[in-house]
């Protein structure tokens, strides 16, 4: 029940293996942290690995006479999440649908979930501009959809395929809050020096090219894999280290115009 939620993020990439997922619940768990109750709605159905990145693996989901009742991370239940993750056996199950039968359980996510009034809902994507975005969008069209994250990382190759994003979203009216431009050099666990091991400066130039703000440059940090597999913030965790500083940012820069 989409009715209840203040403030809807659809986070976008053309390319696989950006960092959407990893983007998406670490905002997620700094929007939380920040004060806010959350929810992450995982439709990538083929790659859901948002309970895995939540430490949630292994937890059921329960129907309720309102609807899908979501898993929580927490005893106060400020961060709520929903994935298919939860409803296949283990993380190795694939789900080999057609198109049809993805559509719908995107569809049943989107409308059958209780999510209790919370200020902001994530919604993490499948790669592309497939079936999946197409039904995201037709039912967000009900609801306030504050807009798309586009996550990209440096290189010119991914830079092109979000390029692609941004044409779909201009095509489908979804809203472009802005450009993330993750893996950003790599940060040394020893002297936290960042060094640009992949070309830089490639969000950057693709949002003056397309005329939509760059919200953040997030680096490579080997600390935020180990936080990512216990569930954590490295905002909590690490709260000095140059990542939590970029998502401190850019929670401020999301939720600055926003009553939530």
């Amino acid at each position: 029940m989409l009715e209840s939620v203040k403030h809807i993020f659809l986070v976008l990439s053309g390319k696989g293996g950006v960092g959407k997922s990893t983007v998406s619940t670490q905002l997620a768990l700094a929007l939380k942290e920040a004060g806010f109750k959350v929810g992450i709605l995982d439709v990538d159905l083929c790659g859901p690995s948002v309970p895995f990145l939540l430490n949630l693996e292994g937890k059921d989901v329960h129907q309720s006479s309102e609807g899908w009742v979501p898993v929580y991370t927490d005893t106060e239940q400020k961060l709520a999440v929903m994935s298919i993750g939860f409803l296949l056996k283990s993380r190795n199950d694939g789900v080999i649908w057609r198109g049809p039968k993805k559509t719908s359980m995107i569809k049943q996510f989107l409308t059958d979930v209780v999510w209790q009034d919370i200020d902001y809902l994530i919604i993490d994507t499948p790669p592309g501009t497939s079936d999946e975005h197409i039904t995201v969008m037709e039912n967000l069209r009900t609801v306030k959809c504050d807009g798309a994250i586009i996550v990209t990382t440096p290189q010119a190759v991914a830079v092109d395929d979000v390029l692609r994003e941004v044409t779909f979203c201009r095509k489908t009216g979804i809203p472009i809050i802005g450009i993330v431009e993750n893996m950003s050099g790599f940060v040394c666990p020893t002297c936290a020096e960042c060094t640009n091991i992949f070309s830089s400066g490639g969000g950057r130039s693709l949002s003056e090219m397309v005329k939509v703000p760059f919200l953040a440059k997030i680096p490579i940090d080997p600390a935020l894999g180990k936080l990512g597999e216990k569930g954590q913030s490295i905002m909590s965790s690490l709260p000095d280290s140059q990542v939590a500083l970029v998502y401190r940012k850019l929670v401020e820069e999301l939720t600055k115009s926003k009553e939530a």
